[in-house]
């Protein structure tokens, strides 16, 4: 968004003319999202059991021009969410245990927080930006420190346009095991636990998980990204873009069950007892090579068309198409129905439930990893007021932007997202 406000201002001739600041006054993003999920494949249950989800998100953007040339932007953030999946990392706290039923305990609620502090400069004659970023964010089994920056150059009287970005994000769990398991980890007291004792364990009584603790709890994330951006013609813009990922460390997550074919099943209740946890390689590297072409039909059409292919060295490779139709129907308010298509391969080390065999060395049952095809509708509303004008607070409001989104995938998981964007200028 820096970057964007940097790219439409006047060039300057020399240091004595005039010089247009990047950003004239503050600006204040208030966002906010309410997104809502359901499915038969929890990958805490090891492929099979409830996926049910909400999550409310609100974040607060903040951009201050600290002179002509530099804009330092805050963006603080939370999100809190209830899941009836995650909750059945114990599942056995409630009644009745059932991978479809939602257990009661404190692993059924989260709160992520997040602080991301951005510093933009631009050059006098503003065909050169560039950006540093310092960001955490924690929540309660997880916590994440990024840094990185991009550096953005124009050609050829700002039709062209250049730009790298890196980032580091060094992150670290509190690892979490599914609870059945925990009698198994060194220390523990196996079936002799309260679990068993309390609890009748019915098809194979002599349950011996193949368990063993995880030893890393960091995951680090190292990513590169290129972007190459050129106007064609007065109607036409398009665009290349790059993005290299190299991830190290624990890449699986630690409370996803995963089940064998080849070993005896044993419950409680109607809960199939772990075989073990997700077990993936130690390191990933992703690829993703897009490409963007926009068309300026006329003054009340714009037709914006975006492709995306990705593959990393797990196995997976996908396909992503989107297109997205911006109608002015009034000189304040324009209309945007988009449509996006997504289909992926799965991962070498994806099996559904229950079909894995003990002897491999990786595996996981996490339906995000296996094939799949994916259809997402759109409809959203903006409304932007050019002429702005300040209320007692001195604040103006710039543009209000409301969307819905509806998602769905082949295998069963479905998705609606409602977000909402309000933009006001300080005077």
């Amino acid at each position: 968004m820096v970057c964007g406000i940097c790219h439409a201002q006047n060039s300057v001739q020399n240091n004595d003319a005039y010089k247009k600041r990047v950003l004239e006054t503050a600006e204040i993003d208030l966002l906010s999202s309410y997104y809502s999920q359901d499915g038969n494949n929890a990958a805490v249950t090891g492929g099979r059991g409830t996926e049910e989800l909400t999550d409310i998100t609100g974040t607060l953007v903040i951009s201050i021009p600290i002179n002509d040339d530099d804009v330092l932007t805050v963006d603080t953030g939370i999100s809190a969410y209830t899941s009836a999946s995650s909750s059945n990392i114990n599942p056995f706290d409630k009644g009745f245990a059932d991978p479809f039923i939602a257990a009661s305990g404190a692993s059924r609620d989260d709160t992520w927080y997040n602080l991301t502090g951005i510093y933009s400069h631009s050059s006098d004659d503003r065909n050169s930006i560039w950006s540093a970023k310092l960001s955490y964010s924690t929540e309660y089994d997880y916590s994440s420190l990024g840094f990185g920056g991009s550096y953005t150059r124009l050609f050829n009287e700002k039709n062209t346009e250049l730009g790298l970005s890196a980032n580091i994000f060094l992150d670290k769990w509190k690892i979490i095991y599914p609870y059945e398991l925990r009698p198994f980890a060194p220390g523990g007291r196996g079936l002799n636990d309260f679990l068993f004792i309390e609890n009748t364990i019915t098809g194979n009584p002599d349950y011996n998980p193949s368990f063993n603790v995880l030893t890393d709890e960091n995951r680090n994330s190292y990513s590169l990204g290129i972007g190459l951006s050129q106007i064609l013609s007065k109607n036409i813009q398009g665009g290349l873009l790059a993005d290299f990922v190299l991830q190290q460390g624990l890449l699986s997550t630690p409370f996803q069950r995963v089940y064998f074919s080849d070993v005896a099943d044993s419950f409680i209740d109607d809960f199939h007892l772990a075989d073990d946890i997700e077990r993936l390689p130690d390191s990933r590297f992703k690829v993703a090579l897009g490409g963007r072409l926009n068309f300026f039909l006329n003054e009340y059409l714009v037709v914006r068309t975006y492709y995306r292919y990705y593959f990393d060295d797990w196995g997976i490779n996908s396909n992503t198409i989107s297109v997205e139709l911006p109608v002015k129907i009034a000189d304040k308010f324009t209309l945007y129905p988009s449509y996006r298509f997504y289909n992926q391969k799965a991962a070498d080390y994806f099996a559904p439930y229950n079909e894995h065999l003990s002897t491999s060395l990786f595996y996981t049952s996490d339906y995000d990893l296996s094939d799949y095809n994916a259809n997402q509708f759109g409809f959203g509303i903006n409304y932007t007021n050019i002429i702005l004008r300040q209320n007692k607070l001195k604040l103006g409001l710039k543009s209000v932007d409301l969307k819905y989104s509806y998602y769905e995938r082949t295998n069963g998981l479905s998705a609606g997202i409602v977000t909402a964007g309000f933009k006001f200028v300080v005077d």
